[in-house]
């Protein structure tokens, strides 16, 4: 495909703005021009339009008026290992064989105070409900993404260590492989991946309570002492404390044995938790640049990290503080037009849903 000539992109604005000023620079075009009420229909098109022909077009405004800024878009660095059509699958087929190792052994656990099935079959549900929480998240990004035309990558699943390790599997990503036009896309693609994965987890998570076996206390006692049984320390979220209490389990009676659909619902909120935080480029944080300014999403990654660490999650603190460093926040490329009012409560019920994701430490409540 040939390179367009200016005249091509100077028609091209000219078409979706009334030009006042053209400038031409070393490595950018400016145009001053009028504002408009639909400005934002208007630079949507004409943003796509440009990256079609591989350029970069962003709104920036002065105390003079507005501009619509054109360069070159950058070259993209190609990781052949992962632009390969077969890693994603080579990637999930490796989660899957941890996940169901995991679920495996975690049976055989339970099955040794108290039996909850075969491991085999077990294995299979919790495979099925923790990749089914990390899938329909991703699932929900694809969808969002797909009807705001951008384009992204299949999910990448992240395989953790199944058994010797605290999780099988850290979870799932996606990569755009399109820009960033405005606000709403930004948002809309970065909630629809956690709202998505919160409805199967708390479903996951109802079914798990449901099934979970009770332990007498004085029973349970006597499996500590004899370390059979270990005091489960990582919080409980409130869905959970929640799900529980449904079915009148919890309390200092009796203890409620941590299955593995129970434990892939924990790690369902887990992440959806983390995900919520209004930090770097997770989507919370991408949430949170649609109504913050870099400066203060900045300051919002800080104490998110924070909350991090009070809750003793020290390593995704450090993950986030090292990436966040390297690149802080989504790039928007048109933020004169604000978010909707009702995006805006979206986001103040995103933050409610993330305390009630939150693993509480145990006692904290009590």
């Amino acid at each position: 495909m040939s390179e367009p000539t200016i005249e091509e992109v100077v028609d091209l604005v000219s078409s979706k703005f009334d030009v006042i000023e053209f400038e031409q620079g070393l490595d950018a075009l400016g145009f001053k021009i009028n504002q408009y009420s639909d400005l934002k229909e208007r630079f949507l098109d004409l943003a796509l339009k440009l990256e079609s022909m591989n350029l970069i077009g962003k709104i920036e405004s002065g105390d003079d008026g507005m501009y619509v800024i054109v360069r070159r878009m950058p070259p993209k660095k190609k990781r052949k290992w992962l632009s390969s059509s077969w890693m994603p699958r080579i990637l999930f087929a490796v989660v899957v064989s941890f996940v169901m190792i995991d679920g495996y052994y975690r049976t055989a656990g339970a099955n040794s105070i108290i039996n909850i099935g075969d491991p085999i079959e077990m294995a299979g549900i919790y495979t099925l409900s923790l990749l089914g929480i990390l899938g329909i998240h991703e699932l929900g990004h694809l969808v969002a993404a797909r009807l705001h035309k951008l384009k992204t990558t299949w999910p990448y699943f992240i395989p953790g260590i199944p058994v010797l390790g605290f999780i099988p599997t850290f979870g799932a990503v996606i990569q755009s492989k399109g820009l960033t036009i405005n606000r709403e896309i930004l948002f809309d693609v970065a909630i629809a991946g956690p709202i998505a994965g919160l409805v199967i987890t708390i479903i996951v998570t109802i079914y798990g309570a449901y099934t979970a076996p009770l332990i007498d206390s004085v029973i349970a006692e006597q499996l500590f002492e004899d370390a059979r049984l270990i005091e489960w320390s990582q919080g409980e979220p409130l869905f959970m404390t929640g799900a529980l209490a449904l079915f009148g389990k919890g309390g200092d009676t009796h203890e409620v044995l941590m299955t593995p659909v129970l434990f892939a619902a924990w790690i369902g909120f887990l992440i959806t938790f983390l995900n919520l935080l209004p930090a770097w480029q997770l989507d919370g944080g991408h949430m949170a640049r649609t109504l913050l300014k870099e400066k203060w999403h900045r300051y919002a990654t800080y104490a998110s990290m924070g909350v991090l660490v009070l809750l003793g999650y020290w390593f995704m603190a450090m993950f986030i503080l090292i990436l966040s460093s390297r690149n802080p926040s989504a790039q928007i490329l048109e933020e004169v037009t604000p978010l909707t009012r009702n995006r805006k409560i979206a986001y103040v019920i995103i933050v409610i849903l993330a305390i009630f994701c939150a693993p509480i430490p145990n006692g904290i409540l009590s």
